[in-house]
């Protein structure tokens, strides 16, 4: 983020105990998040199993609400489910009674300001979803079923869906965690495509060191839990970062240095053991 500029992701010392009964004993799931993301910028969440990952998302999103400290998304407090982001899964949760075009229109069909036009707009807003479609290489796959598609073609339809009512924030837990390693790749590309066009802001949570490294313009790494945001690490690599970027030892040196701070963070702890913040 620029020196200066609004924050349009802000949590400003959040923790969260996940009921009344954790929180009297002090245990929390995410400790002490202080983190300030920029308009436009996508971000990267990396770190152990069960270190909070998901948990980050469910307070970014406004499922989940802190038992200490403030979020600020688009400069208003969060106070409870925003309507201006998107999600996609590891599991595309694509309906299955429901066509590929049917799947991406169904946030029209449920979100203000899109809900009371829809029946009256419905092709206008089909038109677009063909295009978004078409966008992501599904051009010509509308009126398929979900189990009619590969698992690629089924999360590229996914990001459609999380896409078609513009959200300005687009979330993403692991989407690409079951696919394999060539259609992981494409897809990598296929969402630098999509942010590089649009701009919105991206968080993205991924075990993936390389996918962090490739996507982001800043990846941090949290600790096992509870959850803290221990280093945060700018990607300088300069953009359009072509697929061709990953095999070079400019980006091989980032993805062993963030690994190294992960494999820091799952040793076990002596009684003495601290792990330090970096930048």
């Amino acid at each position: 983020m620029t020196e200066g500029a609004k924050p349009f992701v802000d949590f400003s010392h959040v923790w969260l105990a996940y009921n009344e009964e954790l929180l009297a004993k002090g245990q929390f799931a995410v400790e002490d998040i202080d983190m300030k993301i920029g308009v436009g910028e996508f971000s990267a969440i990396v770190g152990p199993s069960g270190c909070g990952k998901s948990t980050f998302m469910k307070l970014a999103t406004g499922l989940r609400m802190p038992s200490k400290g403030s979020i600020l998304i688009d400069g208003r407090e969060v106070a409870g489910p925003l309507k201006i982001t998107g999600m996609a899964f590891q599991s595309s949760s694509l309906l299955p009674w429901r066509t590929t075009l049917d799947n991406v229109l169904l946030p029209l069909e449920i979100v203000e300001p899109y809900r009371s036009s829809f029946r009256t707009k419905r092709e206008e807003y089909a038109e677009k979803a063909r295009k978004l479609l078409q966008s992501v290489g599904l051009g010509g796959y509308e009126n398929k079923f979900p189990w009619e598609l590969s698992g690629g073609m089924q999360q590229r339809a996914s990001i459609c869906r999380a896409l078609i009512h513009e959200p300005k924030m687009l979330l993403l837990d692991e989407p690409f965690g079951a696919l394999d390693a060539f259609t992981r790749e494409e897809l990598w590309c296929i969402l630098r495509d999509l942010w590089t066009a649009q701009r919105f802001n991206v968080i993205l949570v991924t075990h993936d060191l390389r996918e962090a490294v490739f996507l982001a313009d800043t990846v941090y790494v949290m600790s096992r839990s509870p959850g803290r945001m221990l280093v945060r690490r700018e990607i300088e690599l300069p953009r359009p970062r072509p697929l061709e970027l990953t095999y070079t030892k400019e980006f091989t040196d980032i993805v062993l240095e963030l690994r190294e701070h992960i494999g820091a963070i799952r040793k076990p702890l002596t009684p003495n053991a601290t792990v330090g913040i970096a930048q």
